[in-house]
C-alpha cells in the first residue's frame, strides 16, 4: 500500500465533527447532570416512540444477507473475476472479528445474563432463568448484528474492488441511486451523519468496558486512585497503542488481530477447562443456542406494544442501534480486506468466524457464572440487585475461579488487545473520510490519522468523567443510529442496483467473447 496520500483533504468533514464533539465533551464536563438528562429525553423518543423502526431494519438486513449469500449475487468476486484473496481465512477472520467487536464483548459475556435474569419478560416467557437468561445474549450478539456488518461490507467491497471508486465514504456507496448528488450537499450530509455515528459508537464501547479494566488494575495492584481516574488513564494508554498500530498500516493491524484472537481463545479455554463448570457450560450453552433458533422470529419481532416490561426498548432496540453505528467503520474495513473473496464467501465466512466466535464467548463466560448461580454456589443476581455495580460483579465472578489473579491479568490483556485491534481499523476508516479522493492503494497521511486517533478518545473520556449511567451511554448509540438506518437502506438499494447492472455487463462480455471465439474458429475453418 502506498504510504503517501495524493487525495485532497476535505476540511469540512474533518473539522466539523472535531468541533462538535469537542463542544459536546465540554458540555458533559461542565454540565454533566443537565447534559445527561437531555440525552435521556432524546433517547426516549427514538428508542421508545420510534423503536419499531430499528426492529424492522434489523430483520430486513438479515434477510438481505441470506439473499446475497444464496442467490446468483453470491458468485460476484470482490475484485477482478478469478482474483484470489490476499489473506488466508484465519488471518482474514481474525482481522474481521476483532475490528467488529471491541473489549465490550468480554464485559457483556461475563455479565449480560444477570441483567436479564430479573426482567419481567423472563417470567412472561415461562421456564427458569437458566432457560432464557442465556438465550438473549446469544440473540443480541449473533446473526442480526453480523448481518449489519456483512451486508455493508459486501457493498463497500464491491464499491472499492469491483467498481474501483476512490471515495471511501457512505455517500459514494449511495451514488448508484443519488447520482451526482453524492458530490453535493446530500453527500456531505450523509457523510457527516456517518462520522457522528462512528464517534458515538466508539464512545459507547469505550465508556462501557474501560471501567472494568480500571477495576482489574485497582484490584491487582491496590491502587488508591478512583476508578474514574484509572479509567481515563487506561483510555489514554489504549489510544497510544492503537495509534501506533494504525500508523504502521495493515501489517501492524493483522499482527494485533492475531495476538488478540490467541489471548481471547486462550482465556475461553482456561475458563472452560479449569473453572469447574464445564458440563453445565456445554449443556446449557447448547440448549440456549437451540432455544434461540427455535424462537428466532419471535425474538426478532417482539416489540412489547403494551409496554408491560419494556424489554425490547431497553435491550433489543439498543443493540440494533449499537451495531448500526458500528457499521460506519467495521464494514468498510471488512470490505477492504475481503478483496478476492466472493460475496458468498464473505457473508458465510463472516457468519462462521464472527458469529461462531461470539457465541462461544457468551456460552463459556456467561454460563460459568450462571452455573454457579444455578448450583446455589453464589448469588450474582442478588449482588447486582443490591448495588447495580456490574464491574464489581464481574470481579466477584472471576474471584470464584481457580488462579483468579492469572485470569484477571489475561482478561486485562485481552481487553487491551481488543480495543487496539478495533480502534486501529476505526481510526484508519475515519481518516479515509477526510479525503475527497483516496485511491485503492493509498492510505491517509499520518497527521490526519493521528488527529482521528485523538478525536475517537475525547467523547468516551467526557462520558466517563460525567459518570453517565448505562442508560445514557446506550442513548448515544440509539440517537445516532436513527439517520444511519435510512442511509443504510439507501446504500443497500444502491448496491443491489449496481450489482444487477454489473452482472448484466459480465453476461454481455461473456456473450461477446463467445461470439468472437466462434467467429475465429469459423475463419480458421
Amino acid at each position: 500500500m502506498n504510504t503517501t496520500s495524493k487525495g485532497r483533504i476535505d476540511w469540512l468533514l474533518t473539522l466539523t465533527p472535531f468541533i462538535l464533539i469537542m463542544a459536546l465533551a465540554v458540555l458533559l464536563f461542565i454540565f454533566p447532570d443537565g447534559s445527561n438528562n437531555i440525552i435521556s429525553k432524546v433517547r426516549f423518543f427514538f428508542g421508545d416512540t420510534m423503536g419499531i423502526y430499528y426492529l424492522i431494519i434489523g430483520a430486513g438486513v438479515l434477510i438481505v444477507s441470506l439473499f446475497l449469500a444464496l442467490s446468483k449475487y453470491g458468485n460476484i468476486v470482490l475484485g477482478e473475476p478469478g482474483e484470489k484473496p490476499k489473506y488466508s481465512f484465519f488471518t482474514w477472520g481474525c482481522m474481521m472479528f476483532t475490528c467488529g467487536l471491541a473489549a465490550d464483548i468480554l464485559f457483556y459475556s461475563f455479565s449480560e445474563w444477570v441483567m436479564y435474569a430479573d426482567n419481567p419478560h423472563i417470567a412472561e416467557l415461562g421456564g427458569s432463568v437458566e432457560e432464557w437468561a442465556g438465550v438473549f445474549p446469544l440473540f443480541h450478539w449473533s446473526f442480526i448484528p453480523w448481518a449489519f456488518y456483512l451486508v455493508l461490507a459486501v457493498a463497500f467491497g464491491f464499491m472499492l474492488h469491483v467498481r474501483k471508486r476512490n471515495r471511501q465514504r457512505y455517500s459514494e456507496a449511495c451514488r448508484p441511486v443519488i447520482g451526482k448528488h453524492a458530490d453535493g450537499l446530500l453527500g456531505r450530509i450523509i457523510d457527516l451523519f456517518a462520522l457522528f455515528a462512528l464517534l458515538a459508537g466508539t464512545a459507547t464501547t469505550f465508556s462501557v468496558a474501560t471501567p472494568l479494566m480500571a477495576g482489574i488494575i485497582v484490584k491487582l495492584f491496590g491502587i488508591s486512585l478512583s476508578r474514574t481516574v484509572v479509567t481515563i488513564i487506561i483510555l489514554l494508554i489504549t489510544c497510544a497503542v492503537y495509534t501506533y498500530a494504525v500508523l504502521h498500516g495493515f501489517k501492524g493491524i493483522s499482527f494485533l488481530a492475531k495476538l488478540c484472537i490467541y489471548l481471547f481463545f486462550g482465556l475461553l479455554i482456561i475458563v472452560l477447562l479449569i473453572g469447574g463448570q464445564g458440563r453445565f457450560i456445554i449443556e446449557n450453552g447448547f440448549q440456549s443456542l437451540g432455544k434461540m433458533f427455535q424462537n428466532f422470529v419471535g425474538l426478532s419481532t417482539y416489540a412489547d406494544p403494551m409496554r408491560t416490561n419494556n424489554f425490547p426498548q431497553d435491550w433489543t432496540i439498543y443493540y440494533w442501534a449499537y451495531w448500526m453505528v458500528w457499521c460506519i467503520a467495521a464494514p468498510f474495513f471488512i470490505g477492504n480486506i475481503s478483496k478476492g473473496r466472493t460475496i458468498r464467501q464473505t457473508v458465510l465466512g463472516g457468519y462462521i468466524f464472527g458469529v461462531g466466535s461470539t457465541i462461544v464467548s457468551f456460552i463459556i463466560l456467561g454460563n460459568y457464572s450462571l452455573g454457579l448461580q444455578s448450583a446455589h454456589a453464589a448469588d450474582f443476581i442478588a449482588q447486582y440487585q443490591a448495588n447495580g455495580d456490574l464491574y464489581g460483579l464481574i470481579l466477584n465472578i472471576i474471584d470464584t475461579m481457580p488462579i483468579a489473579p492469572v485470569i484477571l491479568v489475561l482478561v486485562l490483556l485481552t481487553m487491551i488487545a481488543f480495543y487496539a485491534t478495533s480502534f486501529d481499523s476505526i481510526a484508519y476508516t475515519a481518516a479515509s473520510y477526510s479525503y475527497k479522493r483516496l485511491g485503492e492503494e493509498e492510505k491517509p497521511a499520518k497527521p490526519i490519522t493521528f488527529l482521528w486517533c485523538i478525536l475517537l478518545i475525547v467523547l468516551p473520556i467526557a462520558l466517563v468523567f460525567s459518570e453517565s449511567s448505562m442508560n445514557n451511554i446506550q442513548s448515544v448509540s440509539i440517537i445516532s443510529a436513527f439517520p444511519i438506518g435510512l442511509i443504510m437502506i439507501l446504500m443497500i438499494w444502491a448496491f443491489l442496483k449496481d450489482a444487477k447492472k454489473y452482472m448484466k455487463e459480465l453476461k454481455g462480455k461473456k456473450l461477446k467473447e463467445c461470439a468472437e471465439s466462434t467467429e475465429s474458429v469459423e475463419a480458421e475453418a
